[in-house]
């Protein structure tokens, strides 16, 4: 998926400033895409070449105008062609991952550190989550985009929860396996 089709998405309900398109990464999209300010704003000014998005000049007073922008017919078109192609999962490239694969080579209480410390952010993270949850739980009737964003951050919960529950059979594991030494020789021969 590229950047384009996720602002898509996020301008097709309502126009935007970028700033606002920015922030709803942050506030709204970040469980499962990422980008920063910049590559928003980049994005926008190629979108807005490519015909897809359109903005409109706002005045303000002490700044440079504010640009609004919304989806043109041709982002429209853009959006619906995406929306009917298959999708892939994305290739995951976790360090942590490998950090715990290199476990038998280096001090066992650093990767415990290294854990625990993980883990506390998808703690924190879902906490974050759970928030969001509640607040649109309190919405007696969710608009329809409200609802299929929940179901995005429903995700979130799940990927936040399951980082939890395996940082903590790591945890466990490390707590009850054998000499660091032994484990080094069974991964040398498991490898």
């Amino acid at each position: 998926m590229a950047l384009a089709h996720t602002i898509l998405v996020l301008l097709a309900n309502t126009p935007r400033s970028g700033y606002d398109v920015s922030k709803c990464f942050d506030d709204s999209v970040g469980c499962f895409w990422k980008a920063s300010q910049q590559q928003v704003y980049r994005e926008l000014a190629r979108m807005e070449q490519q015909g897809l998005v359109e903005f409109e000049a706002v005045p303000q007073e002490g700044k440079p105008d504010k640009k609004i922008y919304r989806v043109t017919p041709v982002g429209m078109q853009e959006l619906s062609a995406w929306f009917t192609e298959p999708t892939d999962p994305a290739p995951i490239r976790e360090d942590l991952l490998v950090r715990v694969m290199a476990g038998p080579y280096g001090p066992r209480e650093l990767l415990v550190q290294e854990v625990h410390r993980r883990r506390q952010m998808h703690h924190d993270q879902l906490q974050r989550y759970r928030e969001k949850e509640a607040n649109y739980r309190a919405i007696a009737q969710p608009s329809p985009p409200l609802q299929f964003l929940y179901l995005t951050l429903r995700r979130g919960i799940r990927y936040e929860t399951d980082w939890i529950e395996w940082c903590d059979e790591v945890l466990t594991i490390l707590k009850e396996s054998a000499d660091p030494q032994e484990d080094a020789s069974t991964a040398q021969s498991a490898l």
